[in-house]
């Protein structure tokens, strides 16, 4: 299944009265879930709209905790003055163009609009990620190489 015919099933799910399509073939497992199940899904397991398996609908939801976990607690009331750079898919997250080049950005890095902070393959397409914003790169929201969600926090940046 190729990914023009994986929008196609995406659009009819959401014009139709279905809320939940699954489709299985050889090598390869699709889910497809409306918008308000997904909303509930992600208060609760930060469970994805588009799932390859089962296993990887629950793999995202260790890792965000662990972060949030070791973050302090008074750091967390201060990020509402940070701009956050989300995933615009969904996807596998790198931080560097490969295993032996260097980060694109790391924590205290200078970002201005334009500038790759990431890429995020999805579907065997590497798309890099540009920041739009102008700032300093506070915080890594995400471990290399996981997971990640439509709309995850993967950057905080200080506007100022």
């Amino acid at each position: 299944m190729d990914f023009k015919q994986i929008q196609e099933l995406i659009k009819m799910v959401n014009k139709s009265n279905l809320s939940e399509v699954s489709i299985e073939e050889k090598d390869f497992k699709i889910t497809i879930r409306q918008k308000e199940e997904v909303i509930q899904q992600t208060v609760v397991a930060a469970a994805p709209a588009m799932a390859a398996a089962p296993v990887a609908a629950a793999a995202p939801a260790p890792s965000a905790p662990a972060v949030m976990a070791a973050a302090p607690a008074p750091a967390a009331t201060d990020d509402s003055k940070y701009i956050t750079i989300k995933s615009p898919m969904i996807g596998t997250f790198y931080r560097k163009p490969s295993p032996d080049k260097p980060l694109f950005v790391e924590v205290g890095d200078e970002v201005a609009p334009g500038k790759v902070v990431c890429i995020i393959e999805a579907m065997k397409l590497f798309n890099e990620i540009e920041s739009e914003v102008k700032g300093k790169v506070v915080k890594v929201l995400v471990e290399d190489q996981s997971p990640v969600e439509y709309d995850q926090p993967l950057f905080l940046v200080d506007p100022s």
